[in-house]
């Protein structure tokens, strides 16, 4: 089942889908062929609004979509997001929002998917760079037809209230789910209302955490490039505290006759 997220001038169906664990920091790999099953069933289940960066496996993500929407003509069909940030391509990584980078990796991320994204965000804010010049950036190329909507991604609700005041900010992104309330007190979700923003929140099934068929037993289970062994919440006792946690909410969910992931992305649209 869907809903729809209210953007200025549409309504986009939600629950999206975020394709950083089809082949990056979540010990996967799959290329096209592998991945395909998982986007068609997606595509099948009304679930056609896309996530991505050039972060995830340095671009590599994707062109993994820009290949599978490309095969299969679905273009129209979808709204997709992706994002820059991160000198993804130097050997050690930082966060930038400077103009130049914007530039360029927006142009790189049109180039690997084949089209240019409906959304594109900040994927984390650079306190080096004044927003006056990043924001003002991203809405030049949003009028010049690069990307539809700009948003941002895990900023503060003051930083969003700011950059909303150089450049109207269509979405705003950050992790929330059961497991993860912060911005219920931040102000972020009250202040992306207030402002006429999207919250488009990430990871709602806690990092899966809260799926029926949660296959690790133990923090050591993880993959090694599973960025999961460096998240509390999956570490030590906090490990075993959750999966209890996450045995209770599946109770309820036999109760209901549903699964766990619906009891979980209902909590979040609600």
């Amino acid at each position: 089942m869907t809903t729809t997220l209210p953007f200025s001038d549409i309504h986009i169906p939600v629950p999206g889908f975020g394709a950083m664990g089809l082949n990056s920091l979540m010990g996967t790999n799959l290329n096209l062929e592998q991945a395909e099953p998982v986007l068609q069933k997606a595509v099948d289940l009304g679930c056609t609004f896309w996530d991505t960066a050039v972060a995830y496996e340095a671009g590599v993500n994707e062109k993994l979509l820009g290949e599978f929407i490309q095969k299969h003509g679905i273009r129209e069909k979808l709204f997709v997001a992706s994002k820059c940030g991160y000198t993804v391509f130097s050997k050690q990584p930082v966060v930038t929002n400077s103009p130049a980078h914007i530039r360029e990796y927006l142009e790189g991320t049109i180039e690997r998917l084949g089209f240019t994204p409906d959304l594109y965000y900040l994927h984390r804010i650079d306190p080096n760079t004044p927003l006056e010049e990043s924001i003002t950036a991203l809405d030049e190329l949003r009028r010049a037809g690069k990307t539809k909507y700009i948003g941002l991604s895990e900023c503060s609700a003051a930083t969003l209230r700011k950059a909303n005041s150089i450049a109207k900010i269509d979405a705003v992104q950050a992790e929330y789910s059961a497991f993860e309330t912060l911005h219920e007190r931040s102000g972020l979700i009250e202040t992306s209302k207030e402002l006429g923003i999207a919250f488009v929140a990430f990871s709602p099934l806690g990092h899966g955490w809260l799926v029926d068929d949660f296959a690790y037993k133990s923090p050591d289970d993880f993959a090694l490039d599973d960025f999961r062994r460096s998240v509390p919440k999956f570490q030590g006792e906090n490990f075993y505290k959750n999966k209890a946690i996450v045995d209770e909410i599946k109770k309820l969910a036999t109760r209901k006759s549903c699964t766990v992931a619906q009891i979980a992305l209902a909590w979040v649209a609600v």
